[in-house]
């Protein structure tokens, strides 16, 4: 898997916080330029394809509307009108992890959860980034499936709201995975099926015989910030001990400046350019 030349702005600092239950919370930076037209017209294309390829803008558009319109108006989370704005950088998060998970940890994540939103200013149901682990053709014990929850701070904050704690959020909401995963691995084998690849659908379909074909069940929980609303005491006081997967849970944080400019940009950038 070749990652994309906007990853190149994510690099591990190479420093990790412990949380309050022992665990590693690694850090990690991303360290984007806003005035590198390339590698942001590269990010923004592929931003863009995860809620609607370019090759179907012509036949989803109304007569009249270009494409920038369409994008804007009927796909994308609303630039100012709420909650489009934490909606955005909810999906953008959820993004980035996916490529992590992709590109620095060889899983295979399959894009499904945007394409086909009804409600532009809403979430999609369902585990935020699911990712897997198999051998081509064989069926193993040693098969993984990794579900990451989501979660996301990338306005700046002033005084005492600093100290929120959106990795306790997202281990607390990663809680829920344990009960939605069967809905998450349904509709994303539908999806996968509307887009005709069966190869994909065949591995899902084997992470949804858990009795009959046991694999390893791990869980993940990620906090994307803006990089001055992050506070590592605070971040150090998360736990995660009541999760029902607290043998088999990651910690993350994931950091950049002036994160919303950047959301901002791509979807923009992702608009204009289509």
């Amino acid at each position: 898997m070749t990652a994309p030349s906007y990853l190149q702005w994510l690099t591990d600092s190479g420093t990790a916080l412990t949380s309050a239950c022992g665990k590693p919370i690694p850090v990690w930076v991303l360290g984007h330029d806003l005035a590198d037209a390339k590698m942001m017209s590269e990010w923004a294309r592929q931003f863009r394809s995860h809620y609607c390829s370019d090759g179907e803008l012509a036949f989803l558009k109304p007569s009249g509307m270009s494409n920038a319109e369409y994008l804007r108006n009927l796909k994308f989370p609303h630039q100012t009108e709420k909650p489009g704005p934490s909606i955005r950088a909810g999906d953008f998060a959820e993004l980035l992890v996916a490529d992590y998970l992709e590109y620095v940890r060889e899983y295979l994540v399959y894009r499904t959860r945007y394409d086909r939103k009804t409600i532009t200013n809403e979430s999609t149901k369902g585990s935020d980034v699911i990712g897997f682990k198999k051998k081509p053709n064989l069926i193993s014990d040693q098969d993984e499936l990794l579900i990451f929850e989501v979660k996301a701070k990338a306005s700046p904050t002033k005084g005492k709201s600093k100290k929120v704690n959106v990795l306790q959020t997202a281990i607390d909401h990663s809680v829920k995975d344990e009960f939605r995963l069967a809905e998450s691995l349904n509709a994303m084998r539908q999806r996968l099926y509307d887009k005709g690849d069966h190869a994909s659908m065949a591995v899902v379909g084997r992470f949804q015989q858990e009795s009959d074909n046991p694999y390893k069940r791990r869980y993940g929980a990620a906090a994307v910030y803006t990089s001055s609303s992050v506070d590592a005491a605070t971040l150090a006081l998360s736990d995660s001990s009541s999760h029902p997967g607290k043998d088999a849970i990651e910690l993350i944080v994931i950091h950049g400046s002036l994160l919303m400019k950047l959301v901002h940009a791509l979807y923009e950038r992702a608009a204009d350019e289509a």
